[in-house]
Parts: C-alpha cells; sequence; structure tokens
C-alpha cells in the first residue's frame, strides 16, 4: 500500500507543480526544480541510511530514498531543466535512424543524469546487506526506458494532457500504432523481474527481507501495469486528472499516463 500511495501521490504531486510552473511563466519551472532540492537531499540521505543497517527502517529509507532521487530528476525533466539540446519538432516524414538520434537529443540530459543517478546508487550501496535502494531504482530506470523505446517506436494509447508545455515538442516523436517487438521484450522482461522478486518475497524469513520484496513486486507490478496501459483502453489519466484543471483549448485525449 505504501508503494502505491507514493507511485500515485508522487507522480500526482509532481505533475501538479509542473503545471503550476506552466501556468506561472518566467522562471517559475527552475524555480520549482530548485525549490524540489530538499527532496533530493532526503533521497540521498535515505540511501545512505539504509546501507548502515538491516532493520526494516532502513529498507524504508532506501525504498523512498531512492524514490526522492529518481522523483527529482523527472521534475527536472517535466519541467524543462534537464532535456537534452533539441528542442524542435520532429520534421515530416523523418524516420529510421535519423528520426532516432534526433529523438535522443531532446531526453539525452535527462538519460545522462539518470544514468549519474543510478552509478550513485550503485556506489553508495556496494557490499551492503540491504539492497532494496538500488533495485528500486533499478526497476525504475528500466521501465522509464522501455516505456520511453515503446513511446518512439509506437503504442496503440498515447495521453498527451499530461505532456507539459515545456516538452510539447516531444509528441512529435511519439507514434501511436501498432505495437512493435519492443513491448513483448518489455512486459517480458517486467514479467519476470516481478516473479523473480515475488520469488524471493514467498521464502522471506526476516521482516526486513519481507519488507524489501514486498516494495519490490510491488514497484514491479505497477510498472508492468504502465506498460500494459499503453494497449489496454482504461481511463487511467482519471487517476490524476483531478489535481490537474485540463488547460484551456486542450483537447480532450484519453491515453497512457505517465507515473513516477
Amino acid at each position: 500500500m505504501i508503494a502505491i500511495f507514493v507511485w500515485w501521490f508522487a507522480t500526482g504531486m509532481i505533475m501538479l507543480a509542473v503545471r503550476w510552473a506552466d501556468r506561472a511563466g518566467g522562471g517559475a519551472h527552475g524555480m520549482v526544480v530548485f525549490a524540489a532540492v530538499p527532496i533530493l537531499a532526503l533521497g540521498v540521505a535515505g540511501v545512505i541510511l539504509s546501507v548502515s543497517s538491516e532493520t526494516v527502517l532502513a529498507v524504508y529509507a532506501g525504498f523512498l530514498g531512492a524514490l526522492g532521487i529518481w522523483g527529482w530528476i523527472e521534475l527536472a525533466f517535466l519541467a524543462g531543466v534537464i532535456t537534452g539540446p533539441e528542442r524542435r519538432d520532429c520534421p515530416p516524414g523523418l524516420s529510421g535512424w535519423a528520426r532516432f538520434m534526433r529523438a535522443w537529443g531532446t531526453v539525452s540530459h535527462h538519460e545522462i543524469a539518470l544514468t549519474l543517478g543510478l552509478l550513485a546508487v550503485v556506489m553508495v550501496t556496494a557490499g551492503a546487506e540491504t539492497q532494496v535502494a538500488l533495485w528500486a531504482y533499478v526497476i525504475l530506470y528500466l521501465a522509464r526506458i522501455s516505456a520511453k523505446l515503446n513511446l518512439f517506436f509506437g503504442v496503440p494509447r498515447i495521453n498527451f494532457e499530461f505532456v507539459p508545455g515545456k516538452l510539447a515538442h516531444l509528441k512529435s516523436y511519439f507514434r501511436r500504432g501498432p505495437i512493435t517487438l519492443a513491448f513483448p521484450i518489455a512486459i517480458t522482461g517486467l514479467s519476470f523481474a516481478l516473479a523473480c522478486f515475488a520469488e524471493r518475497l514467498w521464502g522471506a524469513v526476516l521482516p526486513a527481507e519481507a519488507a524489501t520484496y514486498t516494495l519490490l513486486v510491488a514497484l514491479s507490478a505497477l510498472a508492468l501495469l504502465e506498460h500494459w496501459l499503453m494497449v489496454i483502453p482504461l481511463p487511467d489519466a482519471k487517476l490524476w486528472r483531478w489535481m490537474l484543471p485540463a488547460p484551456k483549448n486542450m483537447p480532450n485525449d484519453e491515453g497512457r499516463s505517465h507515473g513516477l
């Protein structure tokens, strides 16, 4: 329940902050990211705390710490502060490698930031008994890359409603259409991860061990659900729309929401 609530609430708060910055204009986007630096600091502190003991408290500190680091980087991306050098729409008719490289230019700085975050978590948790922070970050990292690739190659359902103003150009790089090989590969990988964590949970003996794998099972399941929502016609956007009054003149386009 904690994993599900944090996933839902943190995603909603990030959307709320970015939407407010979109409406305020000026330097509001940078101000929002700067104001959230304490969340990044608390996330780092949580990961560091998690490696110092093997208690249930350390497990939750590591899990929430990894989500804090991840959430701040995602906020910086959605606010348009850490994205990439390419800020233009995709030219009509562009395809193949040229389209991929241009799309990479729109998110390259964000991907580098996420990778640096992963390396930092790997270094801090190296040799520690409590590895929940590392595995939580890895799940988020791989699931986000997979989601971006599927949006690029093509999926039936894409939610343009939650794309922030600073990232409006990204919509031209999304492709709505039949699924590609990237989708079954992603589903298979996430399902395998979910099964592995569930098997570890089944055999858990210590409370800290049970807490670790319960959180990882929940996070893997949420990542898997987000991928299926690219295909299954469910009104998932309603999970967060109550927090985000629709801007004027924005079309009502049901599709996939972008979770944390």
